[in-house]
């Protein structure tokens, strides 16, 4: 076992110019920590996203103005509360603001269905919910009170700027975040200030960051390091620039955009990680840490980079991260990188079934201890015995450890090796996923007898859902159906790539289900091939073939079931606007999967544009795409 090195987390000062001294401020949280940077350089910038600048007396006023609002509609210490807007100054804003009046803030993605975000609002009993105009009318009206953040923003600055909340206990809750579920339902955990003070301190000390930094914000909404991406630099005076939703989803456009932007700490998600180690980088970029995580790293850095690159690990029940470690550079090694050393403040275990460390270097499974651990899981308390239990191995009274599922083993140097789920839970292109749930959601489908859904990874590096599924008798529901069907209860990550129909799940002699007898999905079963029968289904069809290394792509054919993620769809997006003048959207890709629907919508919407043109320029728009 491991301890992370103790790091005090009152410890924020230092004689660097570029770090504002905050002395020793014993449970000091977020908003007190944020509020004083603000004080002493209120014209330093604090937030970047689409060309719009805030700095950090800006974002003390705003964000105090958020939290009066949430007061006067009585949320206070222990209230949770809703957060559901698009990808832009205003989130961080709310976020704060919600801590700010002493709540725990909810983020809701909204990609999400809108039975997702109902289910995740009623479980957690957020009374209230921040959201923009156009995003409230996804959410069932009565549920809860609801403050528009654009429309509101009028009323809102009526209202006295003045901080209302100044002392928030460290044990109380700073958010929640919904991860997926084995029972059919996701299940959110709770996380302290206590948990994310120690995040934060860890964080600045490892990566000594500074007032000057430039920070990314990258992930989605809902993946737990987007918390990682905000605070760790917010209360340090950094600024944090918000990536759009085109750039973070291309290697290329990311790249670009970090160094253009100059920043010089960035997350990026393990996938989209290894993709951009592999691009050329000018010798001269400011990035000097470019930080994974989410997902298992199958590559180490390749020499020549003009940063490092740090691996990461964390459930979110252990409040982002757990262990982290830099990258040597290698060109070729047999084992895959480790996942680092446990961070401050946190003990990993490697334990056996019986809950006994194992040999040095033998394989057990990861139990994590200390200061990062969660509170539990929202108005579940079974569970959380279940996962959060008494820690034998620490002489603090009542300390616990949180058994992750993980399997690792710990390396000659003190770094943990990851080596792979205990169960079936799985993570795909950084997101955790329990297989369970999506198969709890099939089965009471009508049509459906039972189900299981899988990871599979035939071709390496290219891990996909697939669902595998016994029909009622007399039905034949075709994978269209099934996959239109999750669609209305599960995001795009959580949609099987493939539908593989079996007249029984293979079981074992002990009657157990036999996951190695599942057959590999069979091209041949696929749709019967239907040829483009238009100009604009030839030029999309052609398209696909290119990303997806295919030697067909037919008009009924549908790109996710055909391994197409969001990572190609952005760069679907790119060709379509480069061959037809069009712009297409990710939720259009997800509501237009087919060849066939998604050249309709391109054909709709180049005629749209011919009208709003004259004459003469729809002529010469005709004549250039001929």
């Amino acid at each position: 076992m491991f301890r992370g090195l103790a790091v005090p987390c009152s410890s924020v000062s230092t004689n660097d110019g570029n770090r504002v001294s905050l002395g020793n401020q014993t449970g000091a949280c977020v908003p007190q920590l944020v509020a004083a940077h603000a004080a002493a350089r209120p014209e330093q910038v604090a937030l970047v996203a689409n060309g719009e600048a805030l700095s950090y007396g800006e974002l003390e006023v705003r964000s105090d103005q958020v939290a009066d609002r949430l007061c006067m509609l009585g949320v206070g210490p222990e209230v949770v509360v809703g957060l559901c807007l698009h990808r832009s100054i205003g989130l961080p804003v709310a976020a704060l603001g919600i801590l700010k009046a002493g709540a725990a803030y909810l983020p809701l993605d909204p990609a999400y269905p809108s039975d997702r975000l109902a289910f995740m609002l009623r479980d957690a009993h957020a009374p209230v919910l921040v959201t923009d105009a156009d995003l409230a009318q996804r959410f069932p009206s009565g549920g809860c009170q609801v403050v528009e953040l654009d429309a509101g923003s009028r009323s809102i600055a009526r209202q006295d700027a003045s901080s209302p909340v100044d002392e928030a206990l460290t044990q109380q809750l700073a958010y929640v975040i919904y991860t997926s579920g084995s029972t059919g339902s996701p299940k959110g955990v709770e996380i302290t200030h206590a948990s994310l003070s120690n995040l934060v301190s860890w964080h600045q000390h490892a990566f000594q960051v500074t007032s000057a930094d430039r920070a990314s914000q990258i992930a989605g909404l809902s993946f737990d390091a987007a918390v990682w991406e905000l605070w760790p630099y917010l209360t340090a005076g950094a600024s944090v620039h918000l990536a759009d939703d085109e750039t973070r989803q291309s290697p290329e456009l990311l790249r670009d955009w970090l160094v253009a932007q100059e920043i010089t700490i960035s997350f990026v998600p393990t996938p989209m990680a290894e993709r951009v180690m592999r691009l050329e980088w000018p010798r001269g970029t400011a990035l000097r840490a470019m930080l994974t995580g989410g997902d298992r790293l199958h590559r180490y850095p390749p020499p020549g980079l003009p940063f490092e690159v740090v691996n990461n690990y964390g459930p979110t029940e252990c409040t982002v991260v757990a262990t982290s470690g830099a990258l040597k550079p290698e060109e070729c090694c047999d084992a895959l990188p480790p996942i680092g050393w446990p961070i401050a403040n946190t003990e990993v275990y490697v334990l056996d079934n019986h809950q006994q460390p194992v040999a040095p270097g033998q394989a057990g499974e990861l139990y994590i201890g200390g200061a990062s651990l969660a509170r539990g899981y929202r108005n579940d308390p079974e569970l959380t015995a279940e996962r959060f239990i008494p820690d034998p191995f620490s002489a603090t009274p009542g300390a616990r450890m949180y058994r992750t599922g993980d399997l690792g083993r710990f390396l000659p140097d003190g770094q943990v090796a990851f080596l792979g789920r205990a169960d079936r839970q799985i993570k795909i292109r950084g997101y955790r996923i329990e297989p369970d749930e999506i198969s709890a959601l099939l089965n009471i489908h009508p049509m459906i007898e039972s189900s299981l859904v899988v990871a599979r990874e035939d071709t390496p590096g290219d891990q996909q859902l697939i669902a595998y599924v016994v029909t009622a008798p007399d039905s034949q529901p075709s994978c269209q159906l099934l996959r239109e069907f999750l669609k209305t209860k599960l995001p795009d990550y959580m949609l099987p790539a493939f539908f593989v129909f079996l007249p029984a799940l293979p079981l074992t002699p002990n009657g157990k289900l036999d996951l190695a007898a599942l057959p590999a999905p069979d091209p041949e079963s696929a749709p019967i091939f239907v040829a483009p029968r238009t100009a604009v289904e030839q030029h999309l069809s052609g398209i696909l073939k290119s990303l997806l290394n295919l030697e067909q792509v037919g008009v009924e054919d549908n790109f996710f079931q055909m391994g197409g993620h969001s990572l190609l769809g952005a760069q679907v997006i790119a060709r379509v606007r480069s061959v037809f003048g069009v712009e297409l959207s990710l939720r259009n890709l997800f509501e237009h999967p087919t060849v066939s629907a998604m050249s309709a919508l391109i054909e709709r919407l180049m005629i749209a544009g011919l009208e709003a043109m004259s004459e003469e320029e729809a002529l010469n728009a005709l004549a250039e795409r001929e």
